[in-house]
């Protein structure tokens, strides 16, 4: 088999119930064959046009020899830097493939005025610019694009030479850039975001950075068969079993980076089983850990560990209630993929809809389009300023009494999430926050990046069993950066961003708890004080 999966306790329990289930209802072949009446009659109609990524492989293999003729003749012209303008779906697999080929890819899915500077200023002149929109109305890439290619004008050069466009078929972005005179990519349309890996989205950036993108295909094409296959070996049954079927449901699910050749799954494996399990007040909360993570030992009851390890696996002994996998990681990313669209049946709920995404941006539009005057701070301390939900704030006048009133709600089965809108290039110490708060509280707690886990865990932070509470980390931008042709600069957008997200998690009864770095520098120390 090309994906192992070893088990112990609960979850082995699980398969050992499920899974011959699984296979009397030929769930995998039916799958295969786009029966969307697997997750529901008020599924049917969402499951009919999102089971494309079933047959990418095979429908992807045209592409390949396309994208390689274009990414040799960017090196002809002297590319040698690649740039993604992606969010969510569009980013997530192509930053883990590069990653895990060794191959440089600049991904861009900020707005954080300083990381969009950043990346502006590597390399511009031997730079192209992949941007990647399903929708091709994302006001992300939009307004990235817009920026290269005035930045690449004013250098003299083409921009529709430096920059090539994904998107689906009749996009405003398809009709507007091939007009225009880019390179466009199509996509399936029959295939979400965060199933989207092995299509354009997933091969365009990283075969133009230059992985081998037929061994990735290889690799998925390798254990297709198997996940096809109406029988307990299954390894798509067995994970779906193990991850959404234990009694009761372990909810929580930390993924551990244990010896795999693969860098930086768990990033991309989170958007996969947040977006698409966490709604109707059910879901599976993905959390990335370390191997040091506080969680890891304190033996949580709705905690499932899995772990992504070598190709030893089968000489290791699987700690009780733990579950462990390996393989490649193309054959990974489909066996996920059609284990996560089985945890939806095995949850009750639809696997391909995202309905809570599209609140936040909807929030986002509203206050660029009345541009309204800040909202004060509660109060400032230090380089913070503090705001939040009336039950955080309401009588603290420090930093130290507002982090204890947000985190006292913290209840039994819940968890934090901490949401840091900042230049994750200038300050990534911030991710180290995850641990002091799992430490403090002895609860899971995950850790994104804003904006571009809107796109992605979002939908579980508002359609998932409400039990977070929520830390939104933002910043007082040191340069901000207009948008051409928008009323709008990137720090007012992602200002707006982080602002629109707070009241749709406000409305839906969640504590929020926002303090911004007016001096990032020393500001983080600040909050870091507060936790400890």
């Amino acid at each position: 088999m090309t994906v192992r999966i070893k088990a112990n306790g609960a979850p082995s329990d699980a398969i050992k119930k499920v899974v011959p289930t699984l296979v009397t209802d030929l769930v995998a072949s039916r799958i295969a064959d786009f029966d969307d009446s697997l997750w529901g009659p008020d599924a049917a109609t969402e499951a009919a046009k999102r089971l494309g990524w079933t047959e990418a492989v095979s429908v992807s293999r045209p592409m390949v020899s396309e994208i390689l003729e274009l990414r040799d003749l960017l090196h002809g012209e002297g590319v040698n830097h690649i740039v993604l303008a992606g969010m969510g779906g569009s980013s997530l697999a192509p930053e883990v493939i590069t990653r895990t080929y060794g191959v440089e890819l600049t991904v861009l899915d900020s707005t954080e005025p300083g990381q969009v500077l950043h990346a502006l200023n590597d390399r511009l002149a031997t730079s192209a610019l992949v941007v990647s929109s399903k929708s091709g109305s994302t006001v992300e890439t939009d307004s990235q694009k817009r920026l290269y290619e005035k930045a690449f004008k004013d250098l003299g050069i083409d921009p529709t030479r430096r920059i090539i466009v994904v998107t689906d078929p009749g996009s405003p972005l398809d009709v507007s850039a091939r007009a225009d005179g880019y390179h466009v990519f199509n996509a399936d349309p029959n295939v979400g975001g965060r199933y989207s890996a092995l299509t354009a989205f997933g091969l365009v950036p990283s075969g133009l950075a230059g992985v081998d993108i037929n061994a990735l295909l290889d690799e998925a094409g390798a254990t297709l068969i198997e996940l096809v296959t109406d029988n307990s070996a299954n390894p798509a049954l067995v994970l779906a079993a193990a991850i959404a079927a234990t009694n009761p449901l372990r909810d929580k699910l930390g993924i551990v980076a244990d010896g795999t050749h693969i860098v930086g799954f768990a990033d991309w494996a989170e958007q996969l089983i947040a977006e698409s399990t966490g709604k109707q007040g059910k879901g599976i909360l993905p959390i990335v850990l370390g191997l040091s993570a506080p969680e890891l030992t304190e033996n949580l009851h709705d905690v499932q560990i899995i772990r992504l390890v070598g190709s030893a696996a089968d000489e290791r002994h699987v700690a009780p209630g733990e579950i462990e996998i390996t393989g490649s990681l193309g054959a990974q990313m489909l066996t996920w993929e059609y284990a996560v669209a089985v945890a939806g049946r095995l949850l009750g709920i639809d696997p391909f809809d995202q309905p809570d995404v599209e609140s936040a941006k909807i929030a986002t539009r509203a206050l660029l389009d009345k541009t309204p005057a800040p909202i004060k701070p509660s109060f400032v301390e230090d380089a913070v300023e503090v705001r939040g939900t009336k039950d955080v704030v309401d009588g603290a006048s420090d930093l130290k009494t507002v982090v204890e009133q947000l985190l006292a709600q913290v209840t039994d089965d819940g968890y934090v999430a901490i949401q840091a809108y900042v230049d994750r290039v200038a300050h990534p110490q911030l991710a180290e926050l995850r641990d002091l708060v799992a430490a403090r509280t002895k609860r899971p707690v995950t850790f994104g990046w804003g904006p571009r886990f809107l796109h992605s865990t979002g939908q579980f932070h508002k359609g998932g069993p409400a039990v977070g509470v929520f830390l939104q980390i933002t910043q007082t931008p040191l340069e901000d950066l207009a948008i051409p042709d928008r009323p709008f600069t990137f720090g007012q957008l992602i200002t707006y961003q982080a602002a629109g997200d707070a009241s749709v998690l406000a409305d839906h009864g969640r504590p929020v708890l926002t303090l911004t770095l007016t001096d990032p520098a020393s500001g983080v120390a600040v909050i870091a004080g507060a936790l400890r």
